[in-house]
Order: C-alpha cells, then sequence, then structure tokens
C-alpha cells in the first residue's frame, strides 16, 4: 500500500519535512517514491513546493493520505 506522509529531515531542535509517496512498509525517513512537497513549522508560511497534481495522481491510484498530512493540507487550504 502506499502511503502519503511526511518524513523527517532537517537538523536537532530544527525539523524540516518532506511530504513523500512511500511504500507503507518502509520506514520512516527512508526509501520513497516521490517528493510532494515541504512542511516547515518554524517558518510563517509552513508549506512550500505542494505539487497537487501528484497528490492527486497518488490518490486516484490507491494511495493514502496519513492524517497529519490530510489535516496542514486542510488547515492551508490547499485543494487537491
Amino acid at each position: 500500500m502506499i502511503k502519503i506522509r511526511l518524513a523527517r529531515g532537517g537538523r536537532v531542535h530544527r525539523p524540516i519535512y518532506t511530504i513523500v509517496a512511500s511504500d507503507a512498509r518502509s520506514p520512516r525517513d527512508g526509501k520513497f517514491l516521490e517528493k510532494l512537497g515541504q512542511y516547515d513549522p518554524n517558518r510563517a508560511e509552513v508549506l512550500s513546493d505542494v505539487k497537487t497534481e501528484s497528490i492527486g495522481v497518488w490518490l486516484s491510484k490507491g494511495a493514502v493520505m496519513s492524517d497529519t498530512v490530510r489535516s496542514l493540507l486542510k488547515k492551508n487550504n490547499v485543494k487537491v
């Protein structure tokens, strides 16, 4: 099963999360299929480079969004 979820990056106490499409069996920060955007909780504009078309394509193929990604996109008025 394919999941659209967050992968953690950055450094200690300064996280930057990448929205990725990955296999549900792969580790959180491991192998992924495609980068779909970035989430930086330390900036005013928290979401950047969100590929809404690609997210829609993955969802049409049967991918499932994590609860966190779903709520982030909803809070920032990103239409998928």
